[in-house]
């Protein structure tokens, strides 16, 4: 089991200048979103960076849903500006960001050679990479807790990763200052990243049903359910439920609300980033990388996405029809802890009691009413199975094994829901 180190509180972020200071770092390089000039999470890290007299050169450039160009294009400018450590401000495509600056410019090496199997070469990071402390603004991803980057292959139209320990950040900061006012669309999105997330680890298979590795640097980061995520996990989506609605309904003024809602991300990321993910996650990549024309409300892009955890969510409900046959108990405890009452269920009612509760939750929150709504049809399936079969690193993390014919049948189930 690890996770980087978490700090939480109102004011934590005014830290960063004596946590690099402490460390010796004496150059960092600020990997921002761009969106998020003149914010407050920006203007106080980079004032405790100048209290502290720690040097700092900006990169700005962070594309929102990351691709292996804009990747590339980061990791360029992190040669171009050496550094000996890292700060991340921004949602998990920033954190994202610069991880990969920072295992790229620490291991030189061919770009596919750490990315993810069967797309990429897979090949375990060498060894640590230098500091990296990142300061979530949103709720979601939980990237402050993980050793995992999520981007598109262009040419693929289909998200992929890299995925290793070693490339986790070193501290991840969080505090609700930097949430405030966070558009009510993107709360609901990134939120239910978190529920899917941690639905998705806790019904996992579990650690003890995949082949030991040869050796433990390489054991996958994502191991499969265990007693240590699953604590997490759960947590985490007790969280959700009883203050993602808060936030949603008042994102300026419940900082109580905001503070849970980063905890439940980071505990989120603690659970999945060691127990992995399955078939809603899996799924959702051809979702993003195939999206023509839809930009969602409260994301200031210039290109069209379907932000992540709103492609994972989706999918979600589908999924959990399909996969509870694979541990009913797990999919009941796991809707028990979003406030499901389950006391008269069955094992064979798992499925459908998971899936209406997530449903309740995406109507609740303005989600889009399935795939149809965003852009898909019926004619897209084969590529969308076609796209999610290559992602080994979670589907086979199932707790139901599945087929071709199976998977296009989820598709179709994920058009529409009400």
């Amino acid at each position: 089991m690890a996770a980087s180190n978490i700090r939480f509180g109102p004011g934590a972020t005014a830290e960063i200048g004596m946590d690099f200071a402490d460390m010796g770092v004496k150059n960092v390089l600020a990997v921002i979103d761009p969106n998020l000039a003149g914010s407050t999470a920006v203007t106080v890290a980079l004032q405790a960076l100048d209290d502290e007299k720690v040097s700092y050169t900006v990169f700005d450039r962070v594309r929102i849903e990351p691709t292996d160009e804009s990747l590339k294009e980061a990791i360029d400018f992190g040669f171009a500006h050496p550094a000996d450590g890292f700060i991340a401000i921004g949602g998990g495509s920033t954190i994202d960001t610069a991880k990969a600056i920072n295992l790229y410019t620490t291991y030189t090496a061919d770009f596919m050679d750490f990315v993810n199997a069967p797309i990429g070469k897979g090949k375990p990071v060498p060894g640590p990479v230098k500091p990296l402390i990142a300061v979530p603004t949103t709720a979601g991803t939980g990237s402050e807790t993980t050793g995992v980057v999520i981007f598109d292959i262009v040419k693929m139209h289909a998200k992929t990763g890299i995925a290793n320990l070693q490339i986790k950040p070193t501290l991840g900061l969080l505090d609700p200052d930097n949430t405030a006012g966070l558009p009510r669309q993107v709360a609901a999105a990134t939120g239910l990243d978190v529920l899917t997330h941690a639905c998705e680890s806790y019904t996992a298979i579990p650690y003890s049903e995949r082949p030991g590795p040869k050796r433990p640097n390489l054991r996958p980061a994502y191991q499969g359910s265990n007693p240590i995520s699953d604590t997490w996990v759960l947590e985490a989506l007790r969280l959700v439920g009883d203050y993602l609605p808060r936030e949603f309904d008042d994102p300026h003024n419940d900082e109580e609300a905001r503070g849970k809602m980063l905890l439940a991300a980071a505990y989120g990321g603690i659970g999945f980033g060691n127990a992995g993910l399955h078939l809603a996650h899996g799924m959702s990549y051809p979702v993003s990388g195939m999206v023509r024309d839809y930009k969602p409300e409260g994301y200031k892009v210039n290109h069209p996405i379907i932000p992540h955890g709103m492609a994972v969510v989706l999918n979600a409900p589908a999924v959990f029809r399909f996969t509870a046959e694979g541990c009913p108990e797990r999919h009941l405890a796991a809707a028990e802890a979003l406030g499901a009452d389950i006391s008269d269920a069955t094992p064979a009612d798992a499925g459908k009691i998971l899936s209406d509760r997530v449903i309740e939750f995406m109507q609740r929150f303005e989600i889009p009413n399935g795939l149809s709504a965003v852009g898909y049809t019926i004619d897209d399936i084969p590529e969308l199975v076609k796209g999610t079969m290559p992602q080994h690193r979670v589907t086979k993390l199932s707790p139901r094994p599945f087929s071709e014919e199976e998977l296009a049948k989820l598709f179709e189930d994920a058009m529409k829901y009400w």
